[in-house]
């Protein structure tokens, strides 16, 4: 009785198009499942979010899950999921997209999920970190653990939406950095982030974590930027 009532007061939406979700419909009706941009690069060992990191880090894997155009479908769930707190739409795309991660060849398993950190600030002033609920479901689909205690950011910077491509790059090395045990070498590390656009910030994230002896990064995001 109790949930009837709240959905007749405050029925839920689709969060892509924001028309009204059947019972058996989460986050997403039918038809914005079906129209979304999947990019399928976990077919593709040369895919284009591999290619951002050529001649800069080793990684051993890097996909997105869907494309991110300005004004789309993809970046209304961002949003979303970004600054209005719906953060169970990190736990569709994660589920969604794992069962494809199962399928990729790797030399060496995860190890672990590693989100792209907050500052402690930021996370004070947003109360969560929006990539965490997309990090669970993939550690959990996969069978591995989800550690945010090894990489955090050391300096505190302003929202990269609002930011040029330019000033998404500039001063970034440096603000990450890692506290890790004996038991963290070694170790291959799936780093998650929401969305892939120079690649910058995913970068300094994995420069921070190859100073722990043996590691391996692979990257994976919810979403690509079209360049």
């Amino acid at each position: 009785m109790l949930n009837y009532l709240i959905n007749l007061f405050f029925p839920k939406v689709c969060a892509g198009c924001h028309s009204l979700l059947m019972t058996n419909e989460i986050v997403l009706c039918t038809n914005c499942r079906h129209e979304m941009p999947l990019t399928q690069y976990y077919l593709d060992s040369n895919n284009e979010a591999v290619k951002k990191f050529y001649g800069k880090i080793e990684i051993e894997h890097a996909s997105a899950f869907l494309y991110f155009n300005r004004k789309g479908m993809v970046q209304e769930l961002i949003h979303n999921l970004k600054y209005k707190g719906n953060e169970e739409i990190g736990t569709v795309l994660g589920n969604w997209y794992v069962e494809d991660l199962k399928n990729i060849q790797l030399k060496t398993p995860f190890s672990a999920v590693i989100p792209v950190p907050l500052h402690q600030k930021k996370f004070r002033e947003r109360g969560y970190n929006q990539v965490t609920t997309f990090g669970n479901a993939l550690a959990k689909g996969l069978n591995i653990g989800y550690d945010d205690s090894i990489l955090f950011r050391k300096k505190y910077s302003k929202t990269q939406s609002k930011k040029n491509l330019q000033g998404r790059s500039e001063g970034i090395e440096n603000v990450f950095d890692v506290n890790y045990s004996e038991e963290n070498r070694n170790k291959h590390f799936l780093l998650v982030d929401d969305v892939l656009t120079t690649g910058a910030t995913l970068e300094a994230c994995s420069r921070a974590l190859l100073k722990i002896p043996g590691v391996k990064i692979s990257i994976v995001c919810m979403a690509m930027a079209n360049s």
